[in-house]
């Protein structure tokens, strides 16, 4: 009889297991010493002349991409034309909507999961019946992931909903993490009463706001999703 360890890191589910693996150790660094990583992340949702639910160029901080959460508003918003099959996937399966990473940790857990399983079951975990098994879990896990995660909505929804009293950073400083311009939305570093904040920016009047430029913090959005600023000269 084989073993687990044969089995999950055989031909067939190592490729699966590495990726629980990498997340797994993401996770525990990102809960445990909050160690930030640079990530080139470039999502730009473009469904509409007047929204964009995008991150532009710069560099994101990595433990941001697992608090990140596209909203289903910004995705959809005023659109003028039809959103595309990816935009519809996104949706669907709540990578829009929760934290991404939550949602594509579960996914990649769950699909392993089918997977390891089913080739256990079948013996076929050193076959190419196993990476027929394998590639067959792709879209029912995600059907599962989608029932999996549904009942975090909420939970995600009203989590902080009573907690501390928000930093006024209005009129702060801080440092851009992205390139943006126009009605781009990035993301930008601020240090407030100790504590560094990572917070949604946009230029106030589309002027280009270079990665790593000092800016100032000028006002909140009116659905307190992200922060107007304009580049900062001393």
């Amino acid at each position: 009889m084989n073993s687990l360890t044969d089995i999950i890191f055989s031909n067939v589910n190592i490729t699966l297991t590495i990726l629980v693996i990498i997340l797994v150790i993401y996770w525990l660094v990102t809960m445990v010493s909050g160690i930030d990583f640079d990530l080139d992340v470039d999502i730009d949702v473009d469904v509409d002349v007047d929204v964009d639910a995008g991150i532009e160029g710069g560099n994101v901080d990595f433990h941001d991409i697992a608090n990140t959460e596209v909203n289903k508003e910004d995705v959809v918003g005023k659109r003028r034309k039809p959103l595309k099959w990816w935009q519809v996937i996104l949706i669907y399966f709540n990578f829009v909507g929760l934290p991404f990473m939550f949602t594509f940790t579960s996914w990649i857990f769950i699909w392993w999961i089918c997977t390891t399983v089913s080739t256990t079951i079948t013996n076929s975990f050193n076959t190419t019946f196993g990476f027929v098994l394998m590639l067959a879990g792709f879209f029912p896990s995600l059907f599962i992931t989608k029932v999996f995660t549904s009942p975090f909505k909420s939970f995600f929804k009203n989590l902080n909903q009573d907690g501390d009293k928000p930093i006024d950073i209005t009129g702060r400083t801080g440092v851009s993490l992205s390139k943006i311009t126009n009605k781009k939305l990035g993301s930008a570093e601020i240090k407030a009463e100790g504590v560094t904040l990572s917070i949604n920016i946009k230029s106030l009047n589309g002027e280009l706001i270079e990665f790593r430029d000092q800016i100032l913090i000028i006002k909140q959005s009116a659905d307190k999703t992200f922060y107007y600023a304009q580049k900062y000269i001393n």
